[in-house]
């Protein structure tokens, strides 16, 4: 027992060094962050299909959480250092500090989940999601209340400051506003499809929506201002304690610092260039959390746009670097966000190709695979990877996470193909 923790120690230690004001460790875009009350504690879910619980003190991970099959692409503290995390397999996962295994999992969504909310006294949890319902649960024994209404992608929800309403906001366009006590809802129809919400303090509430604005609105549903935040989708909303500030993650990889009251925007932090999936606010309101499609989590100063620390020194390596020049390697490029080849580099959200051909599909130790790609036949050559980009993962391997993506050229698939012969082989 004492040898198998060494091991496991060791193979996270990529993900446990301090990382000089950026947290560095996981391997795809962060997709969510949160905060502890007590502003020690970060939490955060990847497309690398891990979480990771960080101290702030030391900058450096104190846990890495692995349970869920797809993206995480949600994350919360539950109070008592029980945090929860939810993601594209439609799963919740209730952990306790130090266990390596949720001590419970909440089970019924269809679809990706992709927000999760905690109640002000803590005893229930709201989760969002692309089924087009938002579920209720309470966190005492797992029980869940269904909210339907919703015609499309569900992208967040969170509680009214007193915690008798739930607001959600989707892709159809419209927030709605749903009284618990007797499940009745009043509906906002507004002009853009919606990503994010978030609540003031006072009960206001703030939509960001894919033309790059933000909507705000009276407790009871009713618009009560607008800001233009910029021109590409707002994807991730935070605010500041206080109520004061708001901070809008866009698509383009900068985050917009917005005065709620003034209804102005104070200033643009930008990044290496690259999207923010993710923000939070540090509890003394002047400090932001983002995160990165580069894996990184940076800290800010929002009263003055500065970064901090080391978060802007250089940019990320590129693994194909030695392979410039390299048709296949060019058409590889594709899938790095997915995919590693070698073993030594930190886990993305897709198995390694390292020892590639000859692998038998969903044989990899380690990573968790679908039942139904554990049952089929086949094995990785040249040729089966040139047929599987011939006519789609989902036609050639149905029940796979991989996204639905075709070569046409056949002589670009034998590139991709000759390339990881050579980058794959051990």
């Amino acid at each position: 027992m004492r040898l198998a923790t060494v091991l496991l120690t060791a193979s996270l230690l990529p993900a446990l060094q301090p990382a000089q004001a950026q947290l560095a460790g996981h391997g795809g875009p962060v997709r969510a962050i949160a905060v502890s009350a007590d502003g020690k504690t970060v939490l955060s879910g990847s497309f690398d299909t891990a979480a990771i619980r960080w101290s702030l003190a030391t900058e450096s991970a104190e846990q890495v959480l692995r349970f869920h099959s797809g993206a995480v692409n949600a994350v919360a503290f539950l109070g008592e250092g029980r945090v929860a995390t939810a993601g594209a397999d439609g799963q919740i996962a209730i952990w306790t500090p130090g266990r390596p295994q949720p001590d419970r999992v909440f089970e019924g969504h269809t679809g990706p989940i992709v927000g999760l909310a905690v109640s002000p006294d803590a005893s229930k949890l709201a989760s969002a999601s692309w089924d087009h319902t938002v579920r209720l649960w309470t966190l005492s024994d797992g029980t869940s209340r269904v909210l339907e209404g919703h015609s499309q992608n569900i992208n967040g929800v969170t509680f009214t400051p007193g915690g008798q309403s739930l607001v959600s906001v989707g892709y159809d366009l419209t927030a709605r506003v749903w009284h618990l006590a007797d499940g009745t809802s009043e509906i906002a129809t507004l002009p853009a499809p919606l990503n994010a919400v978030a609540i003031a303090p006072d009960g206001e509430i703030v939509t960001g929506a894919a033309d790059g604005r933000l909507r705000m609105m009276t407790s009871d549903g009713k618009e009560s201002g607008d800001v233009a935040a910029g021109t590409t989708p707002i994807v991730a909303l935070a605010i500041s304690l206080d109520g004061t500030l708001i901070a809008a993650a866009r698509i383009g990889g900068t985050v917009a610092i917005v005065d709620r009251k003034a209804r102005s925007v104070l200033r643009t932090l930008a990044g290496p260039g690259m999207p923010v999936w993710s923000v939070a606010f540090l509890p003394d309101g002047a400090t932001l959390l983002t995160g990165g499609a580069d894996g990184r989590i940076r800290r800010w100063n929002v009263r003055t746009g500065d970064a901090i620390g080391s978060n802007l020194s250089g940019t990320p390596a590129d693994p194909l670097a030695t392979y410039a020049g390299d048709h296949g390697a060019e058409i590889f490029r594709a899938c790095v966000a997915c995919h590693t080849l070698s073993e030594t580099e930190v886990q993305r959200a897709g198995p390694t190709l390292a020892g590639l051909y000859g692998r038998k599909i969903a044989s990899l130790p380690g990573y968790r695979f679908s039942d139904a790609l554990k049952r089929m036949d086949i094995v990785w050559t040249p040729e089966t990877v040139s047929k599987l980009f011939e006519i789609g993962p989902n036609a050639y391997t149905p029940g796979t996470k991989m996204p639905e993506q075709r070569i046409s050229s056949a002589e670009d698939r034998r590139a991709l193909a000759d390339f990881l012969a050579r980058a794959t082989s051990k």
